[in-house]
């Protein structure tokens, strides 16, 4: 083989093992450590030994750069010392080219080792390390981590000059911060734009990450729609409580409001009715409340629940009032986005027909229903103790209703059109004429 072939091989097998060390480098860098993790965790010994380096990077990028620099020395000196020598021997045949020869020779080599190393030493080989770093690192560092142990007493000592530069400029060790919530929106963007998750995913990973920053203010109920029953309230007020609201959930107080004692599930009263254990006692269905303050994050509130195994919370001001009322529903709607029922969905609110008259929701709020009716005025709200139309039709009625009763009130009748079991579904309204009206 002809001299320059031979040398040309030699610098062309060094700088390739140039592009073995920046590539390894950019894939222990750039690999993501929870994989890595998860890999190690599942009893892949190359996985840890990644980890390993990639949680030690002053010891492997000491590894790598002393590596890295060897082969330029070899490389530029082997180049200079024969590979020139060799190109300005040749050029000597040449008249025009011999003054010039060693020059040539020199340039020409110079050139041609700068643009390899750039090119097959750094931006291939980390270009490849970049699409595949986790799959990189793990077969690379075992390799590494026996080079840093035969370079050891050079790499400690690049290692402690490196940590005593650090500290003179105020970097303390090599620990770095945990992924932060930035980088993972960042991660779940990126995925959403690829194809690999669903816009919905990416939003309720977001809701996710902002739970500590939402406090139970944000998510309860406030105590205005609350429905409380009394402990010592007879059957037919407690039913009608229940047959007007939509709350699966009553706070339970005795004398005042402040002074709650307990908490009832209307699953806990249906059980208890379809048993025919006799005239509903709340007192005997209720448990013992969840208190929590109102500046309590959803994060806490969830550990709360978790630690006390209950779906439901009141809230306490600091003055020990209860200021609203909030559930493990309203946590999972501040994830998912609000949820609304399908007969809800489906369901006109407040329709009003062609002859004037209105086909209303029974579940449509009391402050819809004075807007939908010109006219009709309610009073104040801390007067009522009902908050849909389905509540103002049972309170004129003064019982259960049933399909076909009527009543007129400010101008207005109300007919019961449909019921639902026990709960009022569609309310017929028309405008009673001036010269009927009582």
């Amino acid at each position: 083989m002809h001299p320059i072939a031979l040398e040309a091989l030699i610098i062309l097998g060094l700088l390739l093992a140039n592009g073995l060390f920046a590539m390894s480098e950019i894939a222990i860098v750039s690999a993501r450590r929870t994989k890595l993790r998860s890999l190690a965790e599942a009893g892949d010994a190359k996985a840890r030994a990644a980890l390993a380096l990639a949680e030690s990077p002053t010891r492997f990028l000491s590894t790598v750069q002393v590596g890295i620099t060897l082969i330029g020395v070899l490389a530029g000196a082997f180049g200079g010392a024969t590979l020139a020598r060799e190109i300005s021997q040749l050029l000597q045949g040449l008249p025009l080219l011999a003054p010039h020869s060693q020059a040539i020779g020199v340039g020409v080599v110079v050139l041609a080792i700068t643009f390899c190393s750039v090119v097959l030493g750094e931006l291939v080989p980390k270009r490849i390390g970049l699409n595949n770093p986790e799959g990189i690192a793990r077969h690379v560092a075992r390799p590494m981590t026996w080079l840093a142990r035969l370079g050891n007493p050079l790499v400690r000592l690049l290692s402690a000059t490196t940590n005593g530069l650090l500290r003179l400029v105020g970097i303390r060790g090599e620990q770095r911060p945990a992924v932060s919530e930035e980088e993972v929106r960042g991660i779940m963007r990126e995925g959403t734009e690829a194809g690999v998750f669903l816009q919905s995913e990416t939003q309720m990973v977001e809701r996710v990450l902002a739970l500590d920053r939402l406090t139970v203010r944000e998510l309860m109920t406030p105590r205005t729609k609350i429905i409380a029953l009394g402990r010592h309230e007879p059957h037919a007020e407690v039913w009608h409580k229940i047959v007007v609201s939509r709350h699966s959930v009553f706070p339970v107080y005795d004398g005042t409001r402040d002074n709650v004692v307990g908490v009832v599930s209307v699953k806990a009263i249906y059980a208890n009715l379809a048993a025919g254990v006799g005239p509903l006692n709340v007192a005997d269905l209720m448990e013992k409340p969840l208190f929590v303050p109102a500046t309590q994050t959803a994060v806490q509130l969830l550990e709360s629940f978790k630690q006390s195994g209950r779906h439901v919370a009141l809230v306490a001001d600091e003055f020990g009032g209860i200021t609203g009322l909030v559930t493990l529903s309203d946590v999972m709607e501040a994830i998912l986005g609000e949820v609304v029922a399908q007969d809800e969905r489906n369901r006109p609110t407040a329709r009003r027909r062609e002859d004037g008259t209105w086909l209303i929701d029974g579940l449509l709020e009391i402050e819809q229903l004075a807007t939908a009716l010109p006219g009709l005025a309610l009073g104040p709200e801390a007067g009522r103790d009902y908050q849909t139309l389905a509540g103002f039709v049972v309170q004129r009625l003064g019982q259960v209703p049933k399909e076909g009763d009527a009543f007129e009130a400010q101008g207005y009748r109300f007919e019961v059109l449909d019921m639902d079991r026990f709960r009022v579904d569609k309310v017929f309204v028309s405008r009673v004429p001036e010269a009927q009206r009582s």
